[in-house]
């Protein structure tokens, strides 16, 4: 797997954490001393990946069991040496999302090291 593929597979593990309210995926996708970082309502909201774990494990029931339908689009991909920042649009909890995801590689993986969210509409 290349690592555009790579990166691919990690952020259909972090949508999958959201979309089927699964903690250990979002554990999976994000580096440990990740942040999550955006305005909420206006709020600038900031999580550990731990409080953003948490927070998506408790979703339930999951916007899969809703029946509503996965919504997301990778709108960018920029790779440079071991580093990476992705945008991607996704569908979550009724709102639409704009995600800058900086990435990085450690061995052959891929992960989430930060996160900056922005709430369209």
């Amino acid at each position: 797997m290349d690592d555009k593929q790579a990166i691919a597979a990690t952020i259909q593990v972090y949508f999958d954490s959201m979309y089927l309210s699964e903690r250990d995926k979002v554990l999976q996708a994000f580096h440990p001393n990740a942040k999550i970082t955006g305005y909420m309502g206006g709020n600038l909201l900031e999580q550990t990946v731990e409080e953003f774990a948490n927070f998506v494990g408790a979703q339930t029931p999951s916007a899969k069991d809703q029946g509503e339908a996965p919504m997301l689009e990778t709108l960018s991909v920029d790779i440079t040496g071991h580093t990476a920042v992705a945008k991607v649009r996704d569908g979550y909890l009724g709102m639409i999302f704009v995600d800058t995801l900086s990435m990085l590689k450690l061995a052959d993986n891929w992960v989430i090291y930060n996160k900056l969210f922005h709430v369209e509409g």
